[in-house]
């Protein structure tokens, strides 16, 4: 049986992304931007992923990493995370020249996408398909691991975890966040949604009420790159004081299902709540910007500095760029950089998030 482009690039939008720390991570914050964006943005997305349920954005959250590893997606695959170089625990520094790779990284894969988003020229289904990279894009940028190029992102250091054997990205990506909501015992949509309704309560008036405000502090609509980077930069930080404290050689081997995992907990939380909460923000901004023609003074946010040259090495001729659908014979292009979390294994997958090439459409 053969499935037509259409049901690739927009029925995937409704089939819910493999189960692992994905599905609970990216889920989460998800739902919990559903708490938080205006009615305006959620009418706005509900059309154009084509969906009027509740769970809209949580259904497609892990959609970009159900496609990596596809023959039609695998040019996404360094879209997940950038390689930091810097000397954890001595010094953690994210630097986009340096860590961005040519063929793109998270940084640029945000303001792309972004970017699509806003085009009204291009037709429904791909500014669908980059609204879901969006989701996806802005929860990878929270988790720590992903901003960090040691190991390949922690995949090539293998601890243990409640005496049972994990490489530390995964323990980050899946184990610490299962065991901070009790387990995964159920589907993991109805454990997301409830995680999202708690975190949401303690953004309102619990424990992050205060902070939330500076959650925002650093977003600037008009310079995706810059936003993108604030985000990373906090992320990374986290790698130097909780995830290798005492460097990359000391963990290896080590139990990190007790002391470590009670450190470690808060931070996880803290990042979902933070990804959430600025995903919304950002949504709102892509709905309030977009311009169908019938806006009597629409917003004017579609001169995003990454146009700047001087932020894209290679020129911004691929920023178009989107999944080749299915059946059309592949074109290899030379490699730009199209300036240019939770980046979870799809399937059975294992393969390190550190690989693949660009494809162009």
């Amino acid at each position: 049986m053969k499935l037509s482009v259409a049901a690739l690039a927009l029925g995937l939008a409704s089939v819910p992304g493999t189960v692992g720390w994905g599905s609970l991570g990216h889920i989460t914050t998800a739902y919990l931007a559903g708490h938080f964006v205006a009615n305006t943005t959620e009418a706005f997305f509900k059309d154009l992923l084509r969906s009027q349920d509740d769970d809209y954005m949580a259904k497609v959250a892990s959609w970009a990493d159900s496609i990596r590893y596809t023959k039609w997606g695998r040019f996404t695959k360094n879209f997940h995370f950038i390689d930091a170089h810097d000397d954890p625990p001595r010094s953690c520094n994210v630097d986009f020249d340096r860590d961005c790779k040519e063929d793109g990284c998270v940084i640029s894969a945000l303001a792309n996408y972004t970017k699509q988003s806003l085009d009204s020229s291009l037709p429904a289904w791909r500014r669908a398909q980059a609204a879901k990279f969006v989701i996806h894009f802005v929860g990878d940028l929270h988790q720590p691991l992903h901003n960090e190029d040691v190991a390949f992102g922690g995949n090539r250091i293998h601890v243990l975890w409640d005496g049972k054997s994990f490489n530390l990205h995964h323990v980050w990506d899946t184990s610490i966040a299962e065991k901070w909501i009790g387990g995964m015992r159920g589907k993991p949509y109805p454990l997301a949604e409830k995680w999202a309704n708690q975190l949401a309560g303690e953004i309102n008036d619990g424990k992050f009420a205060t902070e939330k405000g500076a959650w925002l502090k650093d977003l600037n609509f008009t310079d995706a790159i810059e936003t993108a980077m604030a985000w990373s930069r906090e992320a990374n930080a986290f790698v130097c004081t909780h995830v290798l404290p005492e460097g990359p050689d000391a963990i290896v081997g080590q139990e990190l299902g007790g002391d470590y995992f009670k450190k470690a907990g808060p931070v996880i939380e803290r990042q979902v709540a933070r990804a959430g909460f600025r995903m919304a923000a950002w949504l709102d901004k892509i709905a309030d910007g977009f311009d169908d023609g019938t806006k009597d003074e629409p917003v004017q946010v579609g001169r995003l500095k990454f146009d700047n040259p001087a932020k894209w090495r290679k020129g911004a001729s691929v920023s178009t760029a989107s999944p080749k659908p299915p059946g059309k014979k592949e074109k290899k292009a030379p490699i730009y950089d199209i300036n240019g979390w939770f980046g979870f294994y799809a399937g059975n997958a294992c393969a390190s998030e550190h690989m693949g090439q660009q494809t162009l459409a």
